[in-house]
């Protein structure tokens, strides 16, 4: 019976590490389709209001991601720039690796993690 025990006990070990790592890793497509549908509406915005470009484009309320696991921001906005942020909130915010991700309106992608944008935008 210890040996069952000791058993799960190592099992749970090994696997719960790897589970949450792994569940942090899908979020971060919550950040991703939430920054790129936001900038294909700015893009439309700034379409239809030509003499405006993006400058008096409003993010709304609440400014998060779909299923709420990062908060959205927008800076830098002028009439043919901006530049959309997705910070992590709740439990995503433990992630470390890719931290906030941002994109811009060159299309430019970028985190503020130590992993590069390549990593976490794939």
């Amino acid at each position: 019976m210890m040996i069952v025990v000791a058993v799960i006990a190592i099992l749970a070990v090994i696997v719960v590490p790897s589970y949450q790592s792994y569940v942090i890793k899908a979020r971060r497509t919550d950040a991703k389709m939430a920054l790129t549908s936001t900038a294909q509406t700015m893009e439309r915005h700034a379409t239809e209001n030509a003499a405006t470009g993006y400058s008096n484009f409003v993010l709304g309320t609440p400014s998060r991601s779909e299923n709420g696991h990062y908060n959205l921001r927008l800076s830098n906005l002028g009439v043919a720039s901006f530049t959309l942020s997705a910070a992590p909130q709740g439990a995503q915010a433990s992630d470390s690796g890719c931290g906030t991700f941002t994109l811009n309106e060159k299309g430019v992608r970028g985190v503020t993690g130590p992993k590069t944008w390549q990593e976490c935008w794939q």
